[in-house]
């Protein structure tokens, strides 16, 4: 059998359909991003466990690697909280924490870990990273979830009701800021770069 990438493609897709906001800390500096990749990994009720994989190009893989720490956020769909998850959605992935805070625009509290919850988001876990997988160009992290907690009513908002309300322009933009992220996915993995 053959690769065939509009198979996998089809496989995959609405398997992620909720975008993850992540956020950390480490040391004080706090970061945050956009992910599709947050989910529960453990079946056990009363000890929920959690993941998420983060490209080693994105600086807050970087703080959750040193620091051990992260939370996932849903955001929300409802016509009162659309607007605020937009917001989140297009800061978080609007740009890189390497070029200056990404959380001081949002409105956040501390959480247990130390990790900052962006409090206009539906519902978040906080985790305790009890193991990571080097994927080459992504490190998949599972911990334990040690706090958790619903800020606002109604239902998550899944990427295509998301991306059919961002701005074209911020779309073009991010698509554009996207390319080199996926050129160093490639090369960690001795593919070839597209992009550059």
């Amino acid at each position: 059998m053959s690769l065939d990438l509009k198979a996998a493609d089809f496989f995959f897709m609405g398997l992620r359909p909720i975008p993850s906001a992540v956020t950390t800390i480490c040391e004080g500096r706090t970061n945050g991003l956009m992910a599709l990749s947050g989910n529960s990994v453990g079946i056990i009720p009363e000890a929920p466990r959690a993941s998420v994989g983060i490209t080693k190009y994105n600086f807050t893989h970087d703080l959750i690697l040193n620091s051990g720490v992260f939370v996932l956020h849903v955001l929300g769909a409802s016509e009162e909280l659309l607007p605020t998850s937009l917001e989140i959605l297009m800061t978080l992935g609007g740009s890189s924490g390497r070029d200056g805070d990404k959380l001081d625009t949002l409105a956040t509290t501390t959480g247990v870990t130390g990790a900052p919850i962006l409090t206009g988001a539906l519902a978040y876990v906080e985790v305790e990273v009890t193991g990571s997988l080097d994927n080459d160009e992504n490190t998949i992290f599972a911990g334990d979830v040690v706090g958790a907690g619903r800020n606002h009513p109604g239902t998550k908002l899944d990427i295509g009701t998301a991306w059919g309300n961002l701005p074209t322009e911020w779309i073009e933009d991010y698509e554009e800021r996207h390319h080199p992220q996926e050129d160093h996915c490639r090369i960690m993995r001795g593919l070839a770069p597209r992009w550059s």
